[in-house]
């Protein structure tokens, strides 16, 4: 507990300097920009801003202020981050074209409205990515009889994340790109909603998520975002007075032709009281001939998953971290964060997601949805 505090005490003061560093900046740009703003007052604004989500994520700050914080704060750590790498870049350009004797205006001022324009660029670009979602083809040879079945259509849409950022509008595209698709089955890997429920409820996304249909259902995960916002029970019955079926440590055999297998999140090993089910135990009572789709929010443990019988496994969780270059570090920390890996027999794919979580801003990743066609054996 005491290490905990420390890690998050450190954390806190490298987010103050990081956040005083950019300060500086804005205040010497509009300085020279000669644009005259009270110390006061702009210092006060930009703790605002750096706070802004914590607040927004605090009951002292209920309904639409804490709303509209939680907005304003999910920008701030895109700034934040973007900032961060630019803005050491501009400087030593600064000290560069200074040495080479170049007056103020082209070292200071024009290095700055270059960082400036980047970083204006950078959202754009991120805004676009975010909210135009793509499609992605997987198709997949799958050595096993599945009745009567020789090929399996499935939509898969992970990391939705709706809540007071990502709503009915977002949804709503979803809904039409799937529809166009025409899968036999939906599946979702976890994250449906960010943390609280009651954004979903308020705006009634149920209204749209509804119209989610496929022959063979929809079926969904829990992630670690509804752990963390703490209604599982609730989400849950919003997901199944629809027809979206959560699977908890649950398998489900499909026209007796196929199984789809859902594990609770990796956060529940803390969260849960009951933890969560190994996959070997989990999987263990299924036909082995069958083939078996495994829906799990975190990519952790291939070869556990490949060795208990899986053979399609389904993820999210990475955002390929969503915003360059995080994608590096999600690239290191996962055995595959993003695409397509054929794990011993088992085919991998884990998916970027349909939504964001923070700022819905994307760089080297974009929102998108799966398609994964599935290609089984002639059934003997």
């Amino acid at each position: 507990m005491k290490s905990r505090l420390v890690l998050l005490v450190l954390a806190l003061l490298v987010y103050a300097g990081l956040t005083i560093y950019i300060g500086w900046h804005g205040e010497r740009f509009l300085d020279f920009w000669g644009i005259s703003v009270s110390a006061g007052l702009y210092w006060t604004l930009l703790a605002v801003l750096a706070l802004a989500y914590m607040l927004g994520r605090s009951p002292a700050v209920p309904g639409p202020p804490g709303r509209l914080l939680k907005v304003i704060g999910s920008y701030y750590f895109a700034v934040l981050e973007f900032a961060v790498i630019l803005l050491p870049l501009g400087d030593l350009a600064a000290w560069l074209l200074k040495l080479a004797g170049f007056p103020p205006a082209v070292y200071f001022g024009g290095t700055g409205g270059v960082v400036l324009v980047i970083l204006i660029i950078l959202f754009a670009k991120g805004y676009w990515n975010a909210w135009t979602p793509i499609v992605r083809t997987y198709r997949a040879r799958v050595g096993k009889g599945a009745g009567p079945l020789r090929q399996l259509r499935v939509a898969v849409a992970s990391d939705i994340h709706l809540g007071n950022i990502v709503g009915k509008r977002h949804l709503a595209r979803l809904v039409k790109t799937v529809d166009e698709m025409k899968p036999d089955l939906i599946l979702l890997p976890g994250d449906l909603i960010d943390d609280s429920i009651e954004p979903y409820i308020r705006n009634g996304m149920s209204e749209v998520m509804k119209q989610l249909q496929a022959k063979y259902g929809v079926y969904a995960v829990l992630g670690n975002h509804e752990y963390y916002g703490g209604h599982i029970e609730e989400h849950i019955s919003q997901m199944e007075s629809i027809g979206i079926r959560v699977l908890r440590d649950e398998t489900v055999s499909v026209e007796d032709a196929f199984y789809i297998a859902g594990r609770k999140d990796k956060t529940a090993e803390s969260f849960d009281t009951g933890g969560r089910m190994a996959v070997d135990r989990l999987l263990s009572g299924l036909d082995p001939s069958k083939p078996i789709l495994l829906m799990d929010h975190q990519p952790y443990h291939f070869d556990k998953a490949a060795a208990a019988g899986a053979d399609v496994l389904l993820c999210g969780h990475t955002h390929r971290g969503q915003f360059a270059p995080n994608h590096w570090i999600t690239g290191r920390l996962f055995e595959l964060d993003w695409g397509y890996m054929l794990k011993d027999k088992m085919h991998v794919v884990v998916s970027s997601g349909f939504g964001t979580w923070g700022p819905p801003i994307r760089i080297a990743s974009r929102s998108e949805v799966i398609e994964l066609i599935l290609d089984f054996e002639e059934a003997e």
